[in-house]
């Protein structure tokens, strides 16, 4: 079957990292994983690839050799295998003939499909977060508003990325639906992995800091069903602005998957 979908080129102020700039980035996450007591091999090495990939740490297209990740990892090839085998159910690497695994790339398509997905589940989050908020609740998402002011001021885009997402998916916790939680946890890294991705061809965020206070202000005036509708259009918004900067850029040969 021909597949008529085009991988897009990574911004070219994100460089990969080199083996050992990966190997600590890795290594630090797998200290997290210590203190939170997760020890099953197969699971450390998902979770580990996952949040390289997501990070940019492994970036669209780049080659994920067992070998050189069973190292890095600190355990043999079979749970490395395990976690690139399940990664590829879920879309995060791709199994090419002759070539082994690789990262997948971005693709305009299948974020637009994200996209119209997570825009009516942040509008379902928005509108119960506002019946379910508590003052102290709402406080903490002004601070992350200024956070992202103060980001904006020293032109740190990589801070303003990781803020933004912590903002949305703190609505998302205000909530309180674990179901929705799930759903929205299942697509949301990719969301950040393409903000971040993109990040450098897109305007400055400044329109998102200025919504994102709108949405607060609507949220402390107890109007969910207004705040369903400005988180749908933020999130559109968004959307456009991602699919226009990956549109623009010029395809990458380390990405041809032909």
């Amino acid at each position: 079957m021909n597949n008529e979908k085009t991988p897009l080129t990574p911004d070219s102020n994100v460089q990969s990292l080199d083996q050992s700039d990966l190997a600590l980035a890795v290594r630090s996450f797998l200290s997290s994983l210590d203190v939170n007591g997760e020890s099953r091999l197969p699971q450390r090495a998902y979770l580990a690839i996952r949040n390289a990939i997501r990070h940019l740490q492994l970036p669209p297209g780049k080659t994920v050799l067992e070998r050189e990740m069973a190292e890095i990892l600190g355990m043999s090839r079979t749970p490395v295998r395990e976690s690139l085998v399940r990664l590829e159910t879920e879309g995060w690497v791709r199994l090419i003939p002759r070539r082994g695994f690789i990262v997948a790339p971005l693709v305009a398509d299948d974020l637009q499909q994200i996209y119209e997905v997570v825009e009516s589940l942040d509008g379902v989050a928005g509108r119960l977060a506002a019946s379910r908020a508590t003052n102290e609740e709402l406080n903490q998402l002004e601070h992350l508003i200024k956070e992202q002011e103060k980001a904006l001021e020293l032109n740190d885009l990589l801070a303003w990325t990781d803020l933004d997402d912590q903002f949305h998916n703190y609505i998302v916790d205000l909530a309180r639906n674990p179901r929705l939680r799930g759903i929205v946890d299942s697509q949301s890294d990719q969301l950040y992995r393409a903000r971040l991705y993109t990040i450098g061809h897109r305007p400055k965020p400044i329109h998102s800091v200025i919504e994102h206070k709108a949405i607060l202000a609507v949220m402390r005036a107890g109007e969910p069903e207004a705040v369903r509708t400005m988180l749908q259009s933020h999130r559109h918004r968004a959307r456009n602005e991602i699919l226009e900067a990956l549109q623009s850029m010029p395809a990458s040969p380390e990405e041809t998957l032909n």
